[in-house]
This record gives structure tokens, C-alpha cells and sequence, in this order.
């Protein structure tokens, strides 16, 4: 559960070897939450939904989401990137980021996904689970080999998930399909491609409030979709359907024997829309295509309706080997993204069908397309980076240095008013400077310490800007790392302490309906340190433990209207104090296992403190056995994944962060309303997951 690092800032990292024991349904973010700096919450246990992370005091929306190195699908949907039998390994460095990194959102660090590459060896793997919510899932993957004398080689995979809802009516469906090509080349050039395809039909969860929480951990009332087919809680109302694509290749070139290129092309777009309830319909409304008039009291349907959300980019670098101790790079980042959205409005025909549907597309009275709002959003950025890597002392002292400047222009374009209506268009141009700087020193073959710096910037999610709520501030961050590692033939151990000083802090509000804000929440400085220890094997066992201790507070009153919230001096939301880890692992080469215990303390969960969420714990268990090889079956193998051991019911983290929940007082002396408070993810019930797979 825990590797051996170098690098001179934190990382932390699972490999292959603990992937293979997870459940094949896993996402990211259940390989990683027993990371320390991690606090995950997931909507499900099929690997069909996403979730959301909190990491030193920020938010999965600071972080930058990689897959080969290049932007990929944020946490709420990271189950769309990749298959967990073509992740490689899974890295978190939560206080750093590679200038040459296609990022600019990096305050919380950097969650880096590796594909595998496709084998010398011609053959497959394949695997069939089951589980609770009666989740089914298929995966095969056929590997080339290597193709004649040609230095390619290739993977094609694909695969099928279902399963219920844990709670609530509705199912879950998702497909999937993986690609990956590698050609190698005799001067040690090479090029990889890796390809994904994803297409989901999953429900739109209810979030719980406090107060539905408690009903359903008391009185077992459940707060998700129903089967009530008059309502908009109706399940079939509430559908999110999405085709997503993604494809990296980065192409490494050797120039000469000390010259070097890297070129890196990326491409990713989501397809589709979430659809809600939306109340019952007015005599004189609206009318169908057909032109013909809608009556009162028929069901409507509302859409999040992406037409277009494109992601290009390209990254280039060229390194140069100075002398013998310094490595030199310099390089561009080009990036587009383009999204259109609408929110269409529709009739429910026995539940949410597509928004184009002529079938139940409604229009107003003009004959215009009935629409709750439509707007073009998107960013461009170029960016130039330099670095120098310089080694001495035999390798043992290691300096990075580098810079990297930002020159982005974002925009939010309402396409229902005209130019000259205030708050109809939106944007700003950003140039940025980031610095970086690591020193790292082997003091003998045991020991090493390190220290890093860097700045850190992250600009409002331009499809998270709401109409006729201005233009957030950008988020800048100055950050400083100091650690230090050692490790032997018995035991690692992995210390770091960090500070990080946080400007305009932009924090995601949840609107419903799968739906987020940007908020500016004040300044905010956090400080903590993280430890993990893990044990060599001893008897086939090996022991893991790791432990954060994290102060965050929020510096400065946060504007409100015209006056300003009470903040200044406040803890600061989704940032649990404590978060400890244990882990025991076994594997004797036939039987294998896995347990571990995750806690998180208590946090606020509002801007102005009023309220908040109580720690929990949960844990996990995986047991397998390696069976001998049978006719083409090279490596059968049998395994059972449980969630939740204990049928835990908790809280383990909002879904976005509320004002308030009780009336309060601001700057002014003006009273501010009692508010709803925040939403939850709630851990779901215990659940078992059984598979068989081998490689062949």
C-alpha cells in the first residue's frame, strides 16, 4: 500500500499489485482513499458514478485530474476515464505539480493516472463480476503482441457494467472501451496512444440534507429517487446520459545523444445531459412542434444539456543535456475548451427522453424553443515553461528550478440577452507567473529530506458561472513543502509538513440537478503534516499506517451583497482535522488479502461555521486465492471485495459548500436568513463483490 518515492515533494502512490485486489468496479478514488492527505466520497460501489475528494484543506475542483499526463474527466465523473485493468498506477503528489503538466488548477496538487502498456505477448485478460444492488460486470481485453518486425504492439478493451441503485429506484448502465498503442523505436524514440470511449445512462442522485440523514439513519426513510410516476422525484426524470472520448499521444523523440523532444496532442469531449423534474405545466405555456397547445397539469422535464464541450490541447518540450549534471527543458502549453449549454425544456413521456426529441420538445408561444438559459462558455490558454535540473555530489544533491507563465483568456457568453444586458457576457485575460524551486539531498542510502516551493493558480470554471452572478476573482496560492524519508530492508516511512497560503479562495456551490457554482470564499491558510509508515513483508504480511494533521483557517470576511460575512478567524470548510489510515496486507503468492480503515474527524460544512459534520470511520476487505494454471487460463484467479464491513451509516463529505444553516449576523449588523445548509454523500450499505478472472 505504499512505494518507495524520490521525488523532492510529496507523492504518494498505489501500484498494479494492490489494483490487482480491488475490485475490477473500483474508480480512482477507491484506490485512493487510504492515501493520507485523501478524504473520499463515493455515490456508489458499482464504479459506475463518481464522487468528490477533499485533500489538505481543498477540494477535487483545486486539483488537476491526469490521465498519460493530460487533463481527463474531473471526480464526479472519473469513472468515464479509464478502466481499472489498464491503470498502471495511481499517484497523488497533493502539495506539487510538473511545470511541463498541461494544469493551471493545482492548488490541491496533482491525481495522476498511468495506462498500462500493451505487452510484448500476444493473448488477454478477461473477467466477470457480481455483486450486491445485483451489479454485473464483463471485461476483456485482447492483447497484439508484437506486430512482425514493426516495433508496434496493441491492446483493445472493453466492458460492461450494471447495477441498481443502493438506494432509491432506478439502475445504472455504463460501457466502456480502452485502446492502447505503443511503437518503439531503435534509437530509443517512441510513441503511445492510448484511446477511451465511454457511454453512461446513470441516475441523477437526490443529496441528503442534515435532517433527511437523520430520518433515514433513524427511521430508514430513504431520500433518493421513487417509483412515483406523477412527481418530479420520479426516477425516469431524473437521467444523466453522457458519451465521453479521450486520446493522448505523446511522442518522444531523441534528436541526438544529448537533444531531445516531446510532443504530447490531447483530445477529450462529453456528449449528452442531465435531465430533473421540473414541476407540472400552465394552461397556455408552451406549445409541442406540432404547434398545437399544452394543457395544465402535465409533467415537465428540465435538461443540463451539453451540445459541445471540446478540450484540445498539445504540449511541446525540448530538453537538452547541458553537462553531466544539469538537464535543461523549455517548452509550450496550447489549450482550448469550448462548451455550449442549454436547459431545454421538455415533457416527460413516461420519464426524461432526449432533449431533441421532437416528440415532447416544448416551445413557448412565439415558436421559439422553450429554454431555461443557453450559453457559450470556454478558456484559452498559452503557456511557456522553463526548467533546470541539476544533480551533484554523485546524484545525491538534486536542485530543480524552473518557471512557467500563463497567459489565459476565459469567458461566459449568455446567448438569451443581448450584448448590452449587464452580466450577459462575462470574461477576463490572466498572465501569470509560477515559480518553482525543489532542493532534495540523499544524506546516506536510508535517509533523504527535501524542500519545495511553488505558486499556484486557478481560474473560475468558466460553466460554472451563473448568469447574473458576476465574475469571480482568480484563486492564487504560494505553497511550501518540507519532507523527509527512509527507508530499509524492514520498514518506509514518509514525512511531510506543509503551509499553504491561499488567495480568493473559489469553493463549488451545489445547485442540484448535477449543477455547480463558483463562489469566492476569502483567504484561507492551511498548515499540517502528513506521515505514513508501511511495514516489508514479515510472514507474507505487511502493515500500513498513516496519519494527517491539518489546520486550516479562513483569513478575512468574505464579501456578501453589500456587506460581508462573519469569517475572519473561522475554521475553514472541508478540512477535517484529522484523517488516519490502517492497512494490513497479505499475499503468500496463492492466497492474497487486503484490510484497511479509513477515519476522518468532524468538519464545518458552511462559510460561516454554523454547521457541521461529524467524524466516521469505514473500511474495506479484499480476499483471493491464485489458482494453478489450466488449459489457456494462465493465471485464474477468485477474489471477494467488501465495502462497509460494519453497515456503517454516515456522512463522509458534502457535495458542495453551503453559506449558512441558522440565521446570522453580518458585518453590518444586518441579519442574514436561516439557509438550507449544505448536502451530503452518504456512505453507501455494505456491499460484497465477487469476481473470477485470468489472463490468457
Amino acid at each position: 500500500m505504499m512505494r518507495r518515492e524520490s521525488a523532492p515533494y510529496a507523492i504518494q502512490t498505489v501500484t498494479r499489485q494492490f489494483i490487482d485486489q480491488k475490485s475490477p468496479a473500483s474508480t480512482v478514488l477507491d484506490l485512493v482513499k487510504n492515501l493520507p492527505s485523501m478524504n473520499v466520497s463515493s455515490a456508489d460501489t458499482s464504479g459506475i458514478h463518481g464522487g468528490g475528494i477533499e485533500s489538505r484543506g481543498l477540494t477535487d475542483a483545486d486539483m488537476a485530474i491526469l490521465l498519460d499526463g493530460v487533463p481527463a474527466s474531473s471526480a464526479g465523473y472519473i469513472d468515464q476515464n479509464v478502466d481499472s485493468e489498464n491503470v498502471e498506477n495511481v499517484s497523488s503528489s497533493p502539495g506539487a505539480f510538473a511545470l511541463d503538466a498541461p494544469v493551471t488548477t493545482s492548488a490541491g496538487g496533482v491525481l495522476q493516472e498511468d495506462t498500462v502498456t500493451p505487452s510484448h505477448r500476444a493473448g488477454g485478460t478477461m473477467d466477470f463480476s457480481y455483486g450486491t444492488n445485483n451489479m454485473s460486470r464483463e471485461f476483456l481485453r485482447l492483447q497484439s503482441g508484437d506486430i512482425g518486425n514493426t516495433g508496434v504492439r496493441t491492446y483493445l478493451s472493453g466492458s460492461h457494467t450494471h447495477a441498481r441503485q443502493w438506494m432509491g429506484e432506478g439502475a445504472n448502465d455504463r460501457q466502456h472501451i480502452d485502446f492502447g498503442l505503443q511503437k518503439d523505436f531503435r534509437n530509443a524514440s517512441n510513441v503511445k496512444l492510448f484511446f477511451s470511449w465511454n457511454n453512461n445512462q446513470i441516475m441523477v442522485d437526490n443529496y441528503a440534507t442534515a435532517q433527511q440523514f437523520h430520518q433515514y439513519k433513524h427511521l430508514g426513510i430513504g431520500y433518493n429517487r421513487s417509483n412515483e410516476a406523477s412527481g418530479d422525484n420520479y426516477w425516469k426524470n431524473n437521467i444523466s446520459h453522457f458519451n465521453t472520448v479521450f486520446l493522448v499521444m505523446p511522442v518522444h523523440i531523441a534528436l541526438a545523444r544529448k537533444l531531445s523532444l516531446d510532443i504530447t496532442p490531447y483530445f477529450y469531449d462529453a456528449l449528452g445531459w442531465d435531465s430533473w423534474g421540473s414541476g407540472l405545466s400552465m394552461a397556455g405555456s408552451y406549445l409541442t412542434a406540432r404547434g398545437a397547445p399544452v394543457g395544465a397539469g402535465q409533467q415537465l422535464v428540465s435538461y443540463w444539456n451539453a451540445y459541445s464541450q471540446p478540450d484540445v490541447g498539445v504540449t511541446t518540450k525540448l530538453g537538452y543535456d547541458i553537462d553531466a549534471h544539469n538537464h535543461f527543458h523549455v517548452g509550450y502549453w496550447y489549450a482550448n475548451n469550448f462548451s455550449q449549454i442549454g436547459f431545454p425544456v421538455n415533457l416527460s413521456h413516461g420519464g426524461a427522453t432526449s432533449p431533441s426529441s421532437q416528440n415532447t420538445a416544448l416551445y413557448t408561444l412565439d415558436g421559439a424553443r422553450a429554454l431555461g438559459g443557453l450559453s457559450n462558455t470556454g478558456y484559452e490558454i498559452h503557456s511557456l515553461f522553463v526548467q533546470d535540473e541539476a544533480r551533484y555530489l554523485d546524484d545525491r544533491l538534486r536542485v530543480n528550478a524552473g518557471f512557467k507563465f500563463m497567459m489565459t483568456n476565459y469567458w461566459m457568453k449568455n446567448l438569451l440577452e443581448s450584448r448590452s444586458v449587464q452580466g450577459a457576457r462575462l470574461g477576463a485575460n490572466s498572465t501569470v507567473p509560477l515559480p518553482q524551486l525543489s532542493i532534495s539531498y540523499d544524506i546516506d542510502r536510508n535517509n533523504q529530506i527535501y524542500i519545495h516551493g511553488e505558486g499556484d493558480f486557478r481560474q473560475p470554471d468558466p460553466s460554472t458561472i451563473q448568469v447574473g452572478s458576476g465574475l469571480p476573482k482568480n484563486q492564487y496560492s504560494i505553497k511550501e513543502e518540507l519532507g523527509y524519508r527512509y527507508h530499509d530492508d524492514h520498514v518506509m516511512l514518509d514525512l511531510s509538513l506543509f503551509n499553504y497560503n491561499i488567495t480568493n479562495r473559489l469553493m463549488n456551490t451545489y445547485l442540484g440537478g448535477g449543477v455547480f457554482g463558483s463562489i469566492n470564499a476569502g483567504n484561507q491558510t492551511v498548515r499540517g503534516f502528513d506521515l505514513m509508515i508501511s511495514g516489508r513483508p514479515y510472514h507474507h504480511f505487511s502493515p500500513y499506517a498513516s496519519l494527517e494533521y491539518l489546520h486550516a483557517t479562513i483569513d478575512s470576511n468574505i464579501p456578501y451583497g453589500s456587506t460581508y460575512l462573519r469569517t475572519k478567524g473561522n475554521g475553514a470548510p472541508m478540512a477535517p482535522k484529522v484523517m488516519a489510515n490502517f492497512g494490513l496486507s497479505y499475499n503468500d503468492s496463492r492466497f492474497f488479502g487486503n484490510f484497511a480503515l479509513h477515519y476522518a474527524g468532524s468538519q464545518s460544512v458552511t462559510l460561516v461555521g454554523d454547521q457541521r459534520m461529524p467524524g466516521y470511520v469505514t473500511d474495506s476487505l479484499s480476499i483471493g486465492y491464485h489458482f494453478k494454471p489450466y488449459s489457456f487460463a494462465r493465471s485464474p484467479t477468485f477474489k471477494l471485495n467488501f465495502q462497509n464491513l460494519t453497515g456503517a451509516v454516515v456522512r463522509t463529505g458534502p457535495v458542495g459548500i453551503a453559506t449558512n444553516l441558522h440565521q446570522a449576523t453580518l458585518l453590518d449588523g444586518s441579519m442574514l436568513a436561516a439557509g438550507s445548509g449544505a448536502e451530503f454523500y452518504v456512505l453507501p450499505r455494505f456491499s460484497m463483490t465477487g469476481t473470477i478472472s485470468t489472463d490468457f
